[in-house]
């Protein structure tokens, strides 16, 4: 056994000894991914539970676990003390993929979840559109990285979750003044951007659920307060460059008193969400796109390894993802056994 604290999970403990695991699923968050497991336990699956926390593996083990492992890490982990688990899970991915087993979620879609800069280099390796931006990873760097973007920015850590530590400032000297008072904080591994502002046209973003690199569905949020395009589903109020990290994310937007509503994007976008899923090897996440009110261009801003779906997604949407996800995970499965 290659963790601690695992646990499996299957309808009874008999059935685990008659049936082969076939599945590891790779969690931190204590209740995010409580419906996946309920699904699979509706329909039997025997799994493995690994909390990523608790969990270490034996680079002298030469065979695999199990033929699939589901990689749910989440990048926000940092900010519940588990972030020393972040790039030790890279590791973990890329040393099962070199055992032959099937990643979903692998070593590519988590190093994009963990770089908001390696995803606006992928959408510029596209060709799509995404907000200027500048890469930093000193603080004091900050005023003269700005120079030629177009006011408000917006300070961004590299390493996201829920919009944490993102500050907008609405001009040059308000930037100044704040690096020069050390006020600048880049994040969990010290890189961050520096990227304009989107007023978003209509008050709300769309985010487009993709599940193995193909449409799923899309929602549109509609955004309470000041907002900007980097944390479209939290409710930002901000003035002077106050932290704007507010609870909730873009999945729980209706929790968090947001209007949330199902939209199918046109065609383009579409082919375009698609694209991005697979140039980041995401198997199952999301991609948020806003409509900049001034010109009415699209920029695409955020690439999501990781999904929970929208809450109450059968009314929203009209079916519920979590019975889809197992659907391809079973076929998975079923793939990686031959």
């Amino acid at each position: 056994m290659s963790a601690v604290n695992s646990k499996v999970g299957t309808r009874s403990s008999s059935e685990t000894d008659r049936r082969p695991v076939d599945l590891a699923v790779l969690y931190e968050h204590p209740a995010w991914f409580e419906k996946v497991f309920a699904e699979l336990d509706r329909r039997g699956v025997a799994y493995e539970k690994l909390h990523a926390p608790d969990h270490f593996f034996d680079l002298d083990s030469g065979e695999r676990s199990w033929p699939v492992l589901f990689n749910r890490m989440s990048p926000s982990a940092w900010r519940r003390e588990h972030g020393s688990g972040l790039f030790y899970t890279l590791s973990y991915l890329s040393h099962l993929e070199s055992l032959g087993t099937r990643v979903v979620n692998g070593s590519k879609a988590f190093r994009h979840e963990l770089s908001k800069a390696l995803q606006l280099s992928l959408l510029r390796s596209l060709d799509l559109p995404f907000p200027k931006s500048r890469v930093i990873h000193a603080p004091e760097q900050a005023p003269t990285a700005a120079r030629g973007l177009r006011y408000p920015v917006i300070l961004k850590p590299n390493i996201g979750g829920s919009g944490a530590g993102v500050v907008r400032f609405d001009g040059p000297e308000e930037l100044q003044r704040a690096a020069d008072a050390g006020q600048l904080h880049l994040g969990f591994d010290h890189v961050a951007l520096l990227q304009e502002f989107i007023p978003a046209r209509g008050g709300f973003i769309t985010r487009v659920e993709t599940l193995n690199g193909r449409y799923l569905y899309g929602i549109r949020v509609y955004l309470s307060g000041e907002t900007f395009d980097l944390c479209p589903a939290d409710i930002c109020q901000t003035t002077g460059g106050r932290d704007l990290t507010a609870p909730g994310c873009v999945v729980e937007a209706s929790k968090a008193g947001l209007r949330v509503e199902g939209y199918e994007p046109p065609g383009p976008v579409l082919r375009a969400v698609e694209s991005i899923a697979r140039g980041a090897g995401i198997d199952v996440g999301g991609i948020e796109y806003i409509v900049d009110d001034r010109d009415g261009q699209i920029y695409y801003y955020d690439v999501n390894a990781l999904s929970n779906f929208v809450a109450d997604a059968p009314n929203v949407v009209g079916f519920d993802p979590f019975v889809r996800l197992v659907d391809f995970l079973e076929e998975t499965i079923d793939v990686a056994r031959k």
